[in-house]
């Protein structure tokens, strides 16, 4: 009877175990750093997951693509490879949209590169006679050929979210917690966010100082845009604070807070953390 007793305790735990594994399919469990995204919604990812949504959605709006682009992007993105830029996949797929090199996509390398990976599915989108007005699972899977057409229809609701927050059409919307040694620090981090900047979003009028950046900021939509890609890149890009439109995002605290001092929304402060 011990035996049965111990044989039955061992079959309830796989199955524990296994019920626990498969219940959070949808999204990687964020690590102990996690950004919290919310716009008439709420979504959260960890910091690399945000760092490549940021991206996915500056780049749509350098090639000047209308907003429901990047809501399948990033559809797209969650579906093949949870916003994470895999080194490889199903046959010869590569990164954040597991694009095959053997199908004309590009080779291994530029494949890897998020940027060019997102502009070579806009490109591909763009294509698509009437994407408009399609479902976003039947516009991914036009670029995509999947053998899962309905997959993508999923991730509407979360792609929504982090569309309208990362494109300044919502405030405060995206609040990263960033905790241990910054990964970059003084002028390397500047450099780096400069360089960032300019190349997700385009040309760029930001001014570097020793502790950050300034950028101007042509609207409140702007402004938004770019303290809310500035956040998303906090931890890989050693971001200490951000601030715009009298609201004030820090490292330390993980989220945005009235300051009593603000500024009247004409420019995006970032400081990044100093060298020690």
């Amino acid at each position: 009877m011990a035996a049965v007793g111990l044989m039955l305790v061992a079959v309830i735990g796989l199955v524990v175990g296994k019920h626990d594994w498969t219940s959070d399919l949808s999204l990687p469990r964020p690590h102990s750093r996690a950004c919290t995204v919310q716009a008439d919604g709420e979504v959260t990812l960890n910091p690399e997951q945000m760092a490549h949504a940021a991206t996915i959605a500056a780049i749509g709006m350098q090639r000047n693509m209308p907003e429901r682009a990047v809501v399948v992007a990033l559809a797209t993105a969650l579906q093949e490879s949870k916003l994470e830029n895999l080194a490889g996949g199903d046959r010869d797929s590569v990164g954040l949209f597991q694009q095959r090199p053997s199908q004309g996509w590009g080779t291994p390398e530029q494949i890897g590169d998020p940027r060019y990976a997102a502009n070579k599915f806009y490109a591909a989108l763009k294509k698509v006679r009437g994407w408009e007005k399609m479902r976003v699972t039947d516009a991914a899977q036009r670029v995509q050929r999947s053998a899962f057409p309905e997959a993508y229809q999923k991730w509407a609701d979360e792609s929504t979210v982090l569309t309208k927050a990362l494109l300044g059409n919502a405030t405060g919307a995206v609040a990263c917690t960033v905790d241990g040694e910054p990964a970059m620090r003084g002028a390397a981090a500047t450099e780096a966010l400069g360089n960032g900047l300019r190349l997700d979003w385009g040309r760029m009028e930001a001014s570097a100082q020793v502790t950050g950046l300034t950028v101007p900021a042509a609207s409140p939509q702007a402004g938004w845009r770019y303290a809310h890609w500035l956040v998303s890149h906090a931890t890989d890009h050693g971001v200490k604070r951000v601030r715009f439109a009298g609201l004030e995002w820090t490292a330390d605290e993980g989220d945005w807070a009235r300051i009593a001092q603000g500024d009247q929304g004409e420019q995006v402060v970032a400081e990044v953390f100093a060298e020690p």
